[in-house]
């Protein structure tokens, strides 16, 4: 009998290390999404100084904290709920909204699914389709939002990564200004999970729609951007007061921890870091994209995020005999097969230094590209 292919998703270094038997510490991860310049240094140092914040229950209102994060998103305080981590944000959104039929925006992440499923709502896929290099078919989807395969069930909340993991696509902020517009003519909420956002230009954000449409919730992290994944720091942006009154009432109380909160605090506002990390990220997806358009074998995909999606043309290879080569050279990316519409012709990985990102390219490719 043939034993089973594993998945791996970015954040299993502990079974890649019992799998493979390569010590966790030595993989270079390419498919974890995260800041290749690590946390804010900033932040590191202020924390260290203020490491007696434990010793204090945190503000149950998190005023310093929302107030660091309106002025990085130029919004409205007011319009901010907190979370712990943008996976708690998910399920308390979905609770609250308590959707009967959902649409999800395909292939994405698998969190969505679960927390629906939790509520036993029903959701329906609408993919991307890889002839569209996974660009949004607004008509389609508009096509999609208007019918309903139960007639007795119309959709009532739509879901979206954008940028989009695992394709990198995105939706620019007039496009969704439009779905936005035809969603609250039909009475659908609308999730838009922005992970991802603040990788890609200023054109891609939902925020600044927050204050025009009242069936918006967005959602954000800071374990990629700001490569904090151990504090889970997540926070919601919503124009509607009275949803986010519905919520906080929902929550847990003290859902973020006084360590969590101080760090929100000062990382927003380390703004060297941050166009540090923008740059660094612009300036390799660029480069990267424009090597791999050139390689006969496989098929690209615009990158909008920190990541990017190819395809392999060869029939020879698949996406799990390439995840092997690469992890036996403690490189790790991401096998894509196990994505809804997606299959074993499928890879992404993240952008991380120059140097490691060469690394990567000569092992996947058999061939320098500096």
């Amino acid at each position: 009998m043939s034993r089973m292919k594993p998945h791996f998703h970015g954040s299993d270094l502990e079974l890649i290390e019992k799998y493979y038997h390569i010590p966790k510490d030595e993989i270079i991860s390419f498919s974890a999404n995260v800041n290749p310049l690590g946390s804010s240094p900033l932040m590191k140092e202020r924390l260290r100084e203020r490491i007696d914040c434990v010793e204090e229950y945190p503000d149950r209102d998190y005023s310093a904290l929302r107030a660091s994060i309106a002025s990085y998103l130029s919004c409205g305080s007011e319009h901010i709920l907190p979370g712990n981590g943008s996976t708690e944000l998910i399920s308390l959104f979905i609770r609250l909204l308590s959707p009967k039929k959902a649409i999800l925006i395909s292939p994405t992440y698998f969190e969505y699914e679960r927390e629906l499923s939790l509520k036993r709502c029903v959701y329906e896929y609408f993919n991307l389709r890889e002839e569209d290099s996974f660009v949004l078919d607004m008509e389609s989807l508009f096509s999609v939002l208007n019918r309903s395969t139960d007639s007795l069930l119309d959709c009532d909340m739509l879901i979206m990564c954008n940028p989009n993991n695992p394709t990198s696509s995105c939706v620019r902020t007039d496009e969704m200004r439009n779905i936005l517009t035809h969603c609250k003519r039909n009475n659908i909420s609308v999730m838009v999970d922005e992970t991802y956002a603040e990788f890609a230009d200023g054109s891609v954000s939902s925020i600044p729609l927050a204050n025009e449409f009242d069936n918006l919730v967005v959602l954000r992290g800071t374990s990629k951007f700001f490569a904090c994944p151990g504090l889970r720091l997540g926070y919601a942006v919503c124009g509607s007061s009275e949803l986010l009154a519905r919520a906080k009432a929902l929550q847990n109380p003290w859902s973020l921890n006084s360590l969590g909160a101080l760090a929100g605090e000062i990382m927003f506002k380390d703004t060297e870091y941050i166009k540090k990390t923008r740059a660094l990220i612009s300036n390799e997806r660029d480069r990267i994209y424009k090597i791999l358009k050139g390689i006969p074998f496989i098929k690209v995909y615009e990158p909008h995020a920190n990541f990017l999606l190819f395809k392999l043309l060869n029939s020879d290879v698949n996406s799990h005999q390439l995840f092997e080569k690469a992890i036996k050279k403690k490189l790790m990316i991401r096998d894509c097969s196990e994505f809804e519409s997606l299959d074993e012709t499928y890879i992404r990985f993240c952008f991380m230094n120059p140097e490691q990102n060469d690394l990567l390219l000569r092992v996947l490719f058999d061939r320098s590209f500096t």
